[in-house]
């Protein structure tokens, strides 16, 4: 992805125009004459476009990433954003809750991230039916809370507070756009019943883990999945993080990845060892033209399925009381502490956690890179130790089956 410090560095080469690439089909062209303009390729059925987003530095790269977030949900709808652009018109519902929700989901819920789609089905489902014709400044805590005890009155707990947490950030929107003063939803707080977090199923247990690692390799599915399955140890993100790399994010020369947070809004970079490098210079040679590491196998223009590498593991007989795709995360977490001895900053900067060092500095994703990288290369060799000492099979694996996931 480009930096700021690319783009204000960028000059014309050999009097010739020439791109920089960004994300998702933004980039910039860079002029002869020197001026730097965005554009954003896409596919709107089944032809290949291109629009305009403006001048660099009048719109900033934060700017363009925005508005390509915004272009892209059109995209989604069938709507040629190279068209709407030019005829958008006063809309009288421009101050209803719902109007207001799609349009803070325009900004926040894109792509293919499975949380973020949840937020918009919860407010599809459980807010807009009541609420959503409502201009949000009339619209009272009672009324939140109304809806929110709908959902408890179905039993789903975590259901509730997730309507309150989307509805608050709608309402953040509202007051940052100046629709509305305050966020109403701050007057709820402790209205809810307590909803007990459930973690993740892991295996911390190192010969548990060997015996892991050899039923993940003899796994035999698709490419894309058996990948996703052998580098879920390796890499310890979140499993929908994994499922939306792309290969533009790959850098094999740095021997890193380097992605944007949905879920934290926070850039980051995943050191490569090279066991994760050699895994995926095996699945570029598979599906390296398109845009995504691991692909549908119905699309490349869409990444796998979301329950992917869960579906394999139960498929290998592996428990969802023993592991989950998440608890790749606490195994390391657990073991590069307690039987590596790998500092705990180092760990919450590889987990993407935001944290402040001794000095209140905030995560930086460079931060530590060297010996993130050490780190990483370390948990792949010990993994690799792992294996070769486990004799004891961690379970019995349930037939394979030829149906791909």
């Amino acid at each position: 992805m480009l930096t700021d410090k690319e783009l204000k560095a960028a000059k014309p080469q050999n009097n010739k125009i020439h791109k920089l690439y960004d994300q998702a089909g933004l980039h910039i062209i860079v002029h002869t004459n020197g001026g730097k303009y965005w554009r954003l390729d896409y596919k709107l059925d089944g032809k290949r476009k291109t629009t305009s987003l403006g001048i660099y530095p009048n719109i900033s790269l934060k700017t363009a990433r925005d508005k390509a977030i915004d272009f892209r949900r059109l995209i989604e709808q069938g709507i040629d954003p190279a068209i709407e652009k030019n005829s958008i018109k006063p809309n009288p519902n421009h101050n209803t809750f719902e109007f207001i929700a799609r349009e803070w989901g325009a900004k926040k819920i894109t792509g293919f991230d499975t949380t973020q789609h949840n937020y918009r089905r919860t407010l599809e489902r459980d807010a807009f039916p009541y609420i959503g014709h409502m201009a949000i400044k009339k619209i009272k805590p009672i009324d939140i809370l109304e809806i929110l005890q709908k959902v408890e009155a179905k039993g789903f707990h975590s259901a509730s507070h997730r309507l309150l947490f989307v509805c608050s950030n709608v309402f953040r929107y509202a007051v940052a756009t100046q629709k509305i003063d305050s966020d109403i939803c701050r007057d709820l707080k402790g209205a809810l019943t307590p909803h007990k977090v459930k973690h993740f199923a892991a295996i911390t247990d190192a010969k548990k883990i060997g015996a892991l690692l050899k039923i993940l390799d003899d796994y035999t599915g698709t490419i894309q999945v058996t990948s996703a399955l052998r580098l879920s140890p390796l890499l310890f993100v979140r499993p929908s993080e994994l499922r939306l790399a792309e290969w533009c994010q790959i850098n094999f020369d740095k021997k890193t990845w380097e992605y944007f947070i949905v879920k934290t809004q926070a850039d980051h970079i995943v050191p490569l060892s090279n066991q994760a490098i050699a895994i995926l210079k095996e699945l570029h040679k598979f599906s390296g033209h398109g845009r995504y590491v691991f692909p549908s196998r119905k699309s490349d223009d869409k990444p796998m399925g979301e329950n992917s590498v869960l579906t394999a593991l139960r498929r290998r007989g592996i428990a969802k009381e023993e592991m989950s795709a998440h608890g790749f995360r606490a195994m390391a977490r657990t073991v590069l502490d307690e039987e590596l001895d790998f500092p705990a900053h180092l760990l919450e900067h590889q987990l993407a956690h935001k944290v402040k060092d001794a000095n209140g500095t905030s995560y930086n994703r460079t931060k530590h890179l060297a010996k993130r990288q050490e780190m990483m290369q370390s948990w792949s060799d010990y993994l690799d130790g792992l294996k070769t000492e486990t004799t004891t099979p961690l379970c019995k694996p349930i037939p394979e089956t030829n149906e791909p996931i």
